[in-house]
């Protein structure tokens, strides 16, 4: 049975993972003609424009991540050294930023950072800027607007990762290094820093791919000279134009070394992989001023991480907001006429279905890769896990135009959408491979903490591996499948290059593409796009509580 799982789950990647990457990269690097050719490639690297693009995401991914870190090692040291008031409250607060899609967030950030943003208009008020020389926060190609915005949502990513690889470190090291002598710089540059560099390298990998391959932020700023822009806008010509396909395969090259760097260098450092001796603890009580400056450092942190936010709540409520600090008029009219708005509600149904249908799919795989990794002696298990990881190194960028690619008529995938172009198979299949890891992960984390001992006793009773399964194994980990379906389904609904690439007609739009199409609208199309990003907001907040209070206390759901 281990056997036939495995095989059914490869054939699946294969199919719908590996083929669509070796396929751009074939575009990329083979002609029917001249058979292995590098003059595409090449003249990415010699045409200025395209030349130009790589050069400004892979700024934008070195950028975010140095920002992101800057945020998160403070935080993370902070939280590991020192107790101080309202810790846990605001070690949870920090993590506000992901319950907003990073897209949607660019449009508040606009607004108050914005030339005639709120920022510039509290200045002007206050005298300290001129009206008639207001200062452009993100700078005239909104470079410096991309950074922050993906900063603001992406440190959570580095934070949780430094401060897992802290809470592993013997505090008997630093403690040996301060009684020799060494002062706290000293120990922080010899002895932490270097003992949380995979923590540091694990996240950074993760942070720099998604700012490399962003689509949604540079586009909501009007960045067109970034490759993944330059990548969207080459759709519209793919029959006749191989250089989209030579740029998606270079950025899937870039990602996949910085990825496997990123592994090697993990897989060779020995550093804190020594587990903290229990019942000893790092963590120094602080009181008076300086427990309330630790505290006021992560009250800042989360206010400027708020910044998006609450632009997207004020402007979903602004009747009228132009160069003033507040909207002038508050109004609930958005969203109402954002549910009567023909895009929004066809657009949540497209979600809930193309969601839905994935999670079902990841469920179904997630619980019985799970099985044949944690239950299964089977070779090559490891692989096997390791295969179903690997969607969270490959942009998906590099899989939804691959997709769209082996859809085109004549293509492999072509009867997959059929002559009408219906995506809605090709979304559920993204969608699905995706999201599958935090299933599987899930999954893993219950079975490795249930009784194997209540299964084999089931067997010997005489029930079959499915009987076992259904009685016994499903009840013990349905808090953790539960948990990672959650997750599945919450990132799913608002999966932004999927949704942007794959659904080319109004009627299969999901909900990011139906905001995004209505940032374009005349008139108040930004403020029915924020009440819809406000919607998506608390979904996904209410959806990552959810799935914490499920199954991230009970091991590895967040450990992708």
């Amino acid at each position: 049975m281990a056997r036939v799982l495995t095989a059914l789950v490869v054939a699946f990647f294969s199919v719908f993972f590996i083929y669509p990457a070796v396929m751009v990269l074939g575009e990329a690097f083979w002609t029917e003609e001249t058979g292995l050719t590098f003059t595409f490639v090449g003249e990415i690297f010699s045409n200025p424009l395209y030349l130009e693009g790589l050069w400004n995401a892979f700024a934008l991914g070195i950028c975010s991540t140095l920002a992101s870190l800057a945020l998160a090692f403070p935080l993370a040291l902070v939280s590991h050294r020192y107790l101080f008031p309202g810790k846990s409250i605001l070690g949870a607060l920090v993590l506000i930023p992901l319950v907003l899609p990073p897209f949607v967030g660019a449009v508040g950030v606009k607004q108050i950072l914005g030339v005639q943003g709120s920022l510039n208009a509290f200045l002007i008020d206050l005298g300290i800027m001129s009206a008639q020389a207001p200062y452009d926060w993100l700078g005239e190609s909104r470079f410096l607007g991309i950074v922050i915005m993906n900063a603001l949502h992406l440190y959570p990513i580095l934070y949780m990762n430094v401060a897992a690889a802290l809470s592993h470190l013997d505090p008997a090291m630093e403690e040996a290094a301060e009684n020799l002598g060494a002062g706290p710089w000293k120990r922080l540059w010899r002895i932490t820093l270097p003992l949380c560099t995979p923590g540091i390298f694990a996240g950074g990998a993760i942070v720099f791919i998604w700012s490399f391959t962003e689509l949604g932020v540079p586009l909501v700023f009007d960045y067109t000279r970034v490759a993944p822009v330059q990548v969207f806008d080459g759709i519209k010509d793919l029959g006749n134009n191989p250089f989209p396909y030579a740029l998606v395969a270079v950025m899937l090259l870039v990602s996949s070394t910085v990825f496997l760097i990123s592994k090697k260098l993990l897989g060779k450092s020995n550093l804190g992989k020594a587990p903290r001796p229990k019942g000893r603890s790092s963590e120094k009580p602080l009181a008076g001023w300086k427990g309330w400056a630790c505290s006021a450092l992560f009250v800042f942190v989360f206010l400027i991480a708020s910044i998006p936010h609450l632009g997207v709540i004020f402007s979903s409520l602004a009747g009228d907001w132009y160069a003033t600090v507040l909207p002038e008029r508050f109004t609930l009219d958005n969203y109402e006429e954002a549910l009567g708005h023909p895009l929004v509600v066809p657009s949540i149904q497209n979600s809930l279905v193309y969601a839905g249908l994935a999670t079902l799919v990841d469920i179904i795989l997630g619980v019985a890769i799970a099985w044949v990794v944690v239950r299964s002696n089977i070779k090559g298990r490891g692989v096997l896990d390791a295969l179903v990881m690997l969607p969270l190194a490959v942009p998906g960028l590099v899989l939804a135009f691959g997709y769209l690619a082996l859809s085109q008529e004549g293509r492999a995938f072509h009867f997959l959408v059929g002559d009408l172009g219906n995506p809605i198979i090709l979304l559920v299949i993204a969608y699905a491979v995706r999201r599958l890891p935090y299933v599987v992960r899930a999954a893993v984390a219950g079975l490795e903490q249930s009784n194997i001992q209540l299964e084999e006793a089931a067997r010997s009773l005489g029930a079959g591996p499915i009987r076992t399964l259904k009685r016994i194994s499903l009840p013990l980990i349905g808090a953790n499948v539960v948990a990672g379906a959650i997750l599945a389904f919450a990132f799913a609904m608002l999966e932004v290059s999927d949704s942007l690439i794959l659904a080319q007609q109004r009627e299969h739009f999901p909900i990011t593409k139906a905001i995004y199409a209505l940032l374009g609208t005349l008139g108040n199309g930004h403020e029915l796009a924020a009440a819809l990003g406000v919607w998506a907001m608390v979904f996904l907040g209410i959806s990552i509580v959810g799935a914490v209070l499920l199954g991230g206390k009970k091991g590895g759901l967040f450990k992708l």
